[in-house]
């Protein structure tokens, strides 16, 4: 168990969570509309268990050589209270599985960005033709095709031609 630590004077009488412990509250049977006093208290306990394990990761992050706090330094500082690491593995498979879920999904449709053309250059690419397979600059009215041919003296020239 950590030291009790005094709440800086910035966040006294300030409440952090007060919706959240009352909405908690009234989910354990308390009433709508609990007393002050008791969302104060437990205010301060979810603040300064908060602080504390900010602190902890912190910790083990500096520890580690690290100037980033980590997912796993949070690990790392609740690594002797069970329910909360069991909880933190079951959000972050259910955060993996998520993402993968998504990813099974992502069309790219309606992005609009760079994509590389034929060249290995990067290039525009619209929303539409995008959709269609098609590039701006790569379809057929008002583009420009730039040719090399050899001019006089041996040296290449590139001219331009409207398609």
């Amino acid at each position: 168990m950590s030291e009790h630590r005094v709440r800086p004077a910035r966040h006294k009488g300030q409440l952090n969570f007060e919706q959240e412990l009352t909405q908690a509250l009234f989910a354990f049977g308390d009433s709508k509309h609990p007393l002050p006093e008791t969302v104060r208290i437990l205010d301060e306990i979810v603040t300064d268990y908060v602080i504390d394990t900010v602190q902890t990761a912190s910790k083990a992050a500096t520890v580690s050589g690290r100037g980033k706090v980590k997912a796993d330094d949070f690990k790392f500082a609740i690594r002797h209270d069970e329910v909360a690491t069991g909880r933190v593995k079951e959000l972050l498979t259910m955060e993996k599985s998520l993402k993968d879920a998504r990813k099974q999904f992502d069309t790219g449709e309606g992005k609009v960005g760079l994509e590389r053309g034929p060249r290995g250059r990067k290039r525009k690419v619209d929303a539409a033709a995008a959709v269609g397979g098609e590039a701006r600059g790569g379809g057929d009215a008002g583009t420009v095709k730039r040719e090399k041919h050899d001019g006089p003296g041996g040296e290449e020239d590139e001219l331009d031609e409207d398609v």
